[in-house]
């Protein structure tokens, strides 16, 4: 084999090489490209799966406040409409005839107050003098305070001991707190 011909060979050689590099190259970089693109779609299929369920956890918070609300509204509307139960109640009392009122103190006072008590009536409780002569009074050695304050009607009792709050907002008062449920059962159902 002459000279030109050895060239020719490691030339055709060299060419063949390189064609074979560049192939493998092209190969390698489409397997590449390929994997990259898969990558991308993986990648962006997982994006839009978080995507939908940040946007369905945010629907679902903002549903849940918005049931929060509607039942704090409507937890506020029922302790109004309970308020103005308790308030017209007051208004009663306050309203009451002598002889429900009388009858009423006579009530209180068998059920609180306690040997030697002083009863000191509400500014606006008109009945006093009628409740002083009530077998009640003597039987328990109360007596009658001339003080008048300004309280929500019926009494205060002193004692020796401790002092009783037996005017008519704290019976109230105790009256909601024991009786709360059933009187929103009565008016609201169980809704």
């Amino acid at each position: 084999m002459g000279k030109q011909e050895i060239v020719e060979r490691i030339l055709s050689d060299a060419a063949a090489e390189a064609e074979e590099t560049v192939r493998a190259a092209r190969a390698r970089a489409d397997e590449i490209r390929a994997a990259a693109e898969q990558q991308c779609a993986d990648e962006r299929a997982e994006a839009v799966k978080e995507a939908e369920a940040q946007g369905k956890r945010i629907r679902d918070g903002r549903a849940a406040m918005a049931r929060l609300d509607g039942a704090k509204i409507r937890l506020a509307e029922r302790r109004r409409v309970i308020d103005a139960v308790y308030v017209r109640a007051l208004a009663a009392l306050l309203c009451l005839d002598r002889h429900d009122a009388v009858e009423l103190a006579e009530k209180l006072l068998l059920e609180n107050a306690e040997e030697g008590d002083e009863i000191v009536f509400a500014a606006n409780f008109p009945y006093g003098e009628e409740v002083k002569k009530l077998p009640v009074v003597g039987e328990k050695s109360l007596t009658v305070s001339e003080e008048r304050p300004e309280l929500s009607g019926g009494f205060l009792l002193r004692g020796k001991v401790c002092d009783k709050d037996v005017t008519y907002s704290t019976l109230l008062a105790a009256d909601r707190e024991q009786h709360q449920a059933e009187i929103a059962r009565a008016l609201f159902g169980n809704h």
